[in-house]
């Protein structure tokens, strides 16, 4: 453990830490635009608006424009494709659940893309791997099951839990993808290719129904637009500086995150059924962060 801690990068973890908060805020001020504002209007402009801080970074490393050269053209469509459709799922999600539900849901992410690639990318998985992905998938039950089999269905909640579950596949695709581009793409390119897409699609459900937003709703439209562009630049710096095993613990600090605010701004408070499922998810992330990495650290060393 204390050879794990001293080979920390922690430019990256702080970078992480920070993409986490970011994404955190963003999420919040999505969530009060989402009983009044079409979900392709949020997408837009929460793309469009990432733009100006994705240009600007792009311009103080003087890589604009000549950082959105690619090697892999194909490679960005297809993170861009997955990362929309998980996109447009999460912000659908918000209007049915709470922030922590939602933000414990999309922790399956990273155990689907365990499965993902074993099936896609062929890559070997481990027991304590499979293993941790049951138990995640048992965390969703104990999460889901007090909804589903009462007197009345949630059909509310049933509905969230769908469209965080579309969001967890796409997101988990766009991961593994993501982590292949960064290793020969720009980290602001990466990140500007996904806002443009992203705002293109939204700007295609603009006859579906826009409204005309207020100045309140301006500001948070806008809001979610620059903290998100702020969080995909450090999110995608993190990954070049550190590995994903060593970042992965600061992803839980979203739940945190999550907790506090549906209980300070939204008057949430966690039930049973999610202290437990919240217990096996995170136990099944440690698992593979921890007990699946410290055999090949050992084998490295």
């Amino acid at each position: 453990m204390i050879k794990i801690g001293l080979t920390l990068d922690t430019t990256g973890i702080f970078l992480r830490i920070g993409a986490t908060f970011f994404f955190t805020l963003m999420v919040i001020l999505i969530k009060f635009l989402a009983e009044a504002v079409p979900v392709g209007q949020v997408v837009f402009f929460r793309s469009a608006v990432a733009l100006v801080p994705l240009v600007l970074f792009l311009m103080w490393t003087k890589d604009f424009p000549s950082g959105l050269r690619s090697k892999r053209p194909m490679g960005h469509v297809m993170r861009c494709l997955m990362g929309c459709a998980a996109m447009f799922a999460s912000f659908a999600s918000l209007k049915y659940l709470p922030l922590a539900h939602a933000s414990i849901l999309g922790y399956l992410a990273p155990m689907l893309a365990v499965v993902l690639a074993r099936f896609i990318l062929g890559e070997n998985v481990s027991p304590i791997r499979w293993f941790a992905v049951v138990l995640s998938f048992l965390g969703m039950l104990v999460l889901v099951l007090p909804k589903a089999t009462g007197a009345t269905v949630d059909q509310s909640y049933m509905i969230g839990l769908a469209l965080a579950l579309v969001m967890a596949v796409f997101t988990a695709g766009a991961k593994i993808q993501i982590r292949s581009l960064a290793l020969t793409e720009n980290a602001g390119a990466i990140a500007f290719y996904f806002a443009l897409t992203c705002a293109l699609a939204g700007l295609l459900t603009a006859g579906l129904g826009w409204v005309q937003p207020n100045p309140m709703q301006w500001l948070l439209l806008i809001g979610s637009g620059l903290t998100g562009g702020i969080a995909h630049i450090m999110m995608t710096l993190a990954l070049q500086k550190s590995e994903v095993s060593k970042l992965a613990p600061f992803e839980y600090l979203s739940l945190i995150f999550a907790v506090i605010a549906d209980y300070t701004l939204f008057n949430v408070v966690p039930g049973l059924a999610f202290v437990g499922a919240t217990a096996l998810i995170l136990a099944a992330m440690w698992l593979v962060t921890f007990k699946d990495q410290l055999p090949q650290g050992a084998k490295a060393s």
